[in-house]
């Protein structure tokens, strides 16, 4: 494994591309309609203990909502993290790129590199890309299965590389 100061994609032809994101289940109109709920139950709910007497629980109601807002915010921020696994005849490459836009690239020779997991790990399994001692785990942020079908896809296509004989340019 070669730390990669080149963050930039691998140029095609491409063996495998894959982007691998968070899932965020909520879109847009959803979390509309969720803030559009909270903020009528909290109101209603302040403006009767504000009615009973008890006027100062009227503004916690407008911090659980605010806090509420900020935690989505937060959550879909966090979101715009992406990491990329590329395989083409020179290299298998992985880009981690953050939320905040900054990234790390990592290179593997395609024949040393190996795709490991643990089928019986069930929630903790982990798909790591191993080589030379080196190891960079992907796709933390799926779902289990979906780490296997990624793993599985990886582990298929570096096979079919190493299987296919490399054209020698004869000019």
């Amino acid at each position: 494994m070669i730390p990669d100061s080149d963050i930039s994609p691998l140029q095609p032809p491409l063996h495998f591309d894959a982007r691998l994101s968070p899932h965020r289940a909520l879109g847009r109109r959803g979390f509309l309609i969720v803030m559009a709920l909270v903020i009528s139950v909290s109101f209603v709910a302040g403006l009767t203990f504000t009615l009973m007497g008890a006027w100062p629980v009227f503004g916690f109601f407008g911090l659980d909502v605010a806090l509420i807002y900020f935690a989505f915010r937060h959550n879909y921020r966090s979101a715009r993290a992406y990491e990329t696994v590329q395989l083409s005849d020179a290299a298998l490459k992985i880009r981690k790129v953050a939320a905040d836009g900054s990234a790390l690239a990592w290179r593997f020779e395609p024949y040393w590199a190996r795709v490991s997991f643990d089928r019986q790990a069930e929630d903790e399994v982990k798909v790591a890309i191993t080589s030379h001692g080196q190891q960079v785990i992907v796709g933390d942020f799926l779902a289990p299965e979906e780490r296997i079908q990624f793993g599985d896809a990886l582990r298929g296509e570096l096979a079919r590389f190493r299987a296919t004989p490399l054209v020698q340019d004869t000019e």
